[in-house]
């Protein structure tokens, strides 16, 4: 964010192995660390103030000041640790868990208008390109001969599965393009939310179009570091070409795999780096490795949880639609039930469009309001990013304006 020190510079932080810049407590005003007297009671010689005895019209009452338990609980009026500032949507102090995901739940309810109006329009457009492919691209499934061999079925297949990918590359396509959009957006309306600050949807693309380019060579970048890590990892199997070779080949698929969820955690802030602290993709990708150093499953286990929170969303509005849509068109269901290819017709794909551009607008906000704040946290633990933020957003640090 341009008025938000912190975000655009992260500057010698501590992940990076220098000296933190993020500013820190203020010095004393004057030396009064030499003005105490020589005479100096023994240390550990402290108590707490007693209090009166309880008896008739003499309730006895906590000493105050000593962090007691306020109503409910709670931490009492005294020298308790005051509560960390909160000018947006989350706390500014390391997270948990619950908070991330209340933090992209409540970033789309403060910022709905924005929020939805994105996720909503970049849904529209991958689902029509996709109810498309699923008309007219993608090639019914070609019969398969009983009488034929085990390696004519697999050669057929995989020329099926070839065609299938080749007639989704357009959704794919635009699918990719639309994430992008929405990234770049959303990653600066969560940014501003966090804050407390208004963001209208024109300050957030002019915000974020700039990075439109470096966030796609980002977004392509990934997968295919996934892909060279499957060559590799089956590569040795395949040139060995007999059942051991088949063996070599699936055990370098499964290292290959680890390998890449691996990575893919380790890269997973890179997108929010590069939009917030406009950094370069290589850069992007060297930062998001290092705050992600030590907490890699901390990090593992919130995405993991996010992926699956987002799949039972998806599951509990596409279903409906679902079982609404082979009623209307039974020529899907009677497909299903006699064994043969199901041919989707217009009722069908519409019906089921109209649920997956539902879920994928709710589930949108969620996935990257997660990533963002996931990336905030973890600079708030490592390099007290929390310090800079409660500056920009004009409080102290237990919430109060600035004076």
């Amino acid at each position: 964010m341009n008025d938000t020190p912190g975000w655009a510079s992260p500057g010698s932080a501590p992940s990076d192995g220098q000296d933190a810049t993020v500013p820190g407590p203020a010095a004393p005003a004057d030396d009064t660390a030499s003005k105490w007297s020589a005479s100096q009671p023994p240390a550990g010689q402290w108590s707490a103030p007693s209090t009166p005895a309880a008896g008739p019209g003499n309730q006895a009452r906590p000493a105050p000041g000593w962090g007691n338990a306020g109503p409910g609980g709670g931490p009492g009026g005294g020298w308790g640790k005051p509560p960390a500032a909160k000018p947006g949507v989350i706390p500014l102090r390391p997270l948990s868990v619950g908070e991330i995901l209340d933090g992209a739940v409540s970033t789309m309810r403060t910022h709905w208008r924005t929020v939805l109006s994105v996720s909503l329009v970049v849904a529209v457009i991958s689902q029509i390109g996709e109810i498309l492919v699923q008309r007219y691209l993608i090639p019914q499934p070609a019969a398969i001969d009983p009488n034929a061999t085990a390696s004519e079925v697999l050669r057929q297949t995989a020329e099926s599965t070839q065609s299938s990918l080749l007639a989704q590359a357009p959704s794919l396509i635009i699918t990719i393009i639309g994430t992008i959009f929405v990234t770049a957006v959303l990653t600066v309306v969560i940014s501003r939310s966090v804050l407390g600050r208004p963001v209208t949807l024109s300050e957030a693309w002019n915000e974020a179009r700039p990075r439109l380019l470096q966030l796609l060579g980002l977004t392509l970048l990934v997968p295919l570091i996934s892909v060279v890590l499957i060559t590799v990892g089956i590569l040795p199997g395949l040139l060995v070409g007999s059942a051991g070779g088949a063996v070599l080949a699936l055990l370098g698929a499964m290292a290959a795999v680890v390998a890449i969820i691996w990575l893919m955690v380790r890269l997973s802030l890179a997108s929010p780096t590069l939009m917030l602290e406009r950094q370069g993709v290589l850069t992007a990708l060297r930062r998001s490795a290092k705050l992600v150093s030590g907490s890699w499953w901390r990090i593992f286990g919130i995405q993991s949880l996010t992926v699956l929170l987002v799949m039972f969303i998806s599951l509990v509005i596409a279903l409906p639609f679902s079982v609404i849509a082979m009623a209307v068109d039974g020529s899907v269901l009677d497909g299903l039930l006699s064994g043969d290819a199901p041919d989707f017709g217009w009722p069908f794909l519409i019906i089921t469009g109209i649920g997956a551009v539902i879920a994928t607008t709710i589930t949108y906000p969620i996935s990257a309001g997660v990533s963002v704040l996931l990336y905030v946290d973890q600079r708030i633990r490592r390099e007290a990013l929390d310090l800079e933020l409660a500056r920009a957003a004009g409080v102290s640090g237990d919430g109060t304006p600035r004076g």
